[in-house]
């Protein structure tokens, strides 16, 4: 009853109800401020390599593997779509980058990134947590799109299946946001609340990613490109890089094969 009512709501609806529900597991993740006073490295590492690992899946199965498929039967290569989306994604988290003002969880004040500002530490993280969340939200809006279009390759499954493995992901980026602001002696429920904060983006940016493939169908190869290669930005650029800082850097290794896994399954078993 509950699949049929989602089934029967229009994309951008059901893109909205995705978006909030990844919103709500990072707010899971983030609530773990009441629960915990502190979070062993080694297991905060090999959930951000778990985090890593369901985002590369999803950004083949669930984007990549589909914008391929979309552009059979064209006058130019069927991978040119895609190459072209995935390396635009990219240059344009780059961009983001080096103009807004963030700080990668773990690293002191002096090593923000972007414009200088005089703004907190605590203010530069949540809007690094933030930026990398645009994508996710973008690539629900255009998987749920593309299936309501009737694209070769996207099925309302794949982007449930997609909206999971975000979801899942989402669990250690509330706790990325809201354990340090704690551990730097803001309060348990500001923390919290900064923490789930972060994902407001993904429902916004999950409606306007569907109302673009809808209004631009043409360019919608384009598109699921150009969220592959901004989410794989985000993995090689933040989440690798930072759970490969402990001793226990394999702890973080297989989290990234099984999050890998667990996200191949969902994808191929409900697409």
């Amino acid at each position: 009853m509950v699949f049929e009512f989602f089934f029967g709501l229009a994309p951008t609806m059901q893109a909205l109800l995705a978006g909030c529900m990844t919103w709500g597991l990072t707010a899971v993740g983030a609530a773990s401020v009441f629960l915990l006073t502190d979070l062993k490295k080694t297991i905060f590492d090999g959930m951000l390599g778990f985090a890593a690992g369901v985002m590369i899946a999803a950004s083949f199965w669930s984007l990549l593997a589909p914008s391929i498929e979309m552009s059979r039967g064209i006058f130019f290569p069927i991978w040119l779509p895609a190459a072209v989306g995935f390396i635009g994604g990219g240059l344009f988290l780059l961009l983001l980058d080096k103009i807004l003002p963030h700080l990668h969880a773990g690293l002191p004040r002096t090593e923000a990134e972007g414009i200088k500002t005089r703004w907190r530490g605590t203010t530069l993280l949540i809007l690094a947590i933030t930026l990398h969340n645009v994508p996710e939200g973008l690539a629900l809006g255009f998987a749920f799109g593309a299936a309501a279009l009737g694209m070769p390759a996207a099925t309302i499954g794949v982007a449930i299946a997609l909206a999971i493995g975000i979801g899942l992901q989402n669990l250690p980026e509330g706790m990325a946001v809201s354990m340090p602001l704690l551990a730097n002696g803001m309060t348990k429920r500001r923390s919290f609340f900064y923490g789930q904060l972060s994902a407001i983006v993904e429902p916004i940016s999950a409606v306007i990613g569907a109302f673009a493939v809808i209004a631009a169908k043409s360019l919608l190869p384009v598109a699921m490109g150009f969220a592959a290669g901004a989410m794989i930005y985000v993995v090689v650029e933040e989440l690798i890089p930072q759970s490969q800082r402990g001793l226990k850097t394999d702890v973080a290794t297989m989290g990234a094969m099984i999050g890998f896994v667990i996200m191949m399954m969902l994808d191929v078993g409900l697409g």
